[in-house]
């Protein structure tokens, strides 16, 4: 789920928390594409205080990076570790992402 969003920079800084299925992915989906529709395109999120993140989280943080790029933005990701990071490598999304 969302812990925070801080606007600085004109990048979004958002930072998850905890575990993320299906409806934390629904939930992120709709209040990150609503920061998209208000013109913002640049976004940091910071995954380090995430335990688990399941398919659906994923596919939600590769659809706003592809909406991301297609407006000339980016999504960065910060913080991987633990499980996380594993997930990421497993599906090779730190090809995808630029993770800081």
């Amino acid at each position: 789920m969302i812990e925070d969003i801080v606007l600085a920079n004109q990048q979004v800084h958002v930072t998850l928390r905890g575990n993320i299925y299906v409806e934390q992915a629904s939930s992120i989906r709709e209040q990150l594409l609503t920061y998209m529709e208000e013109g913002h395109k640049n976004f940091m999120i910071n995954v380090a205080a995430v335990d688990y993140i399941d398919s659906s989280g994923l596919g939600v943080l590769v659809a706003l990076h592809k909406r991301t790029q297609q407006v000339g933005g980016q999504l960065t990701i910060q913080g991987l570790r633990g499980v996380v990071k594993e997930l990421f490598e497993l599906t090779r999304l730190t090809k995808v992402f630029t993770i800081v």
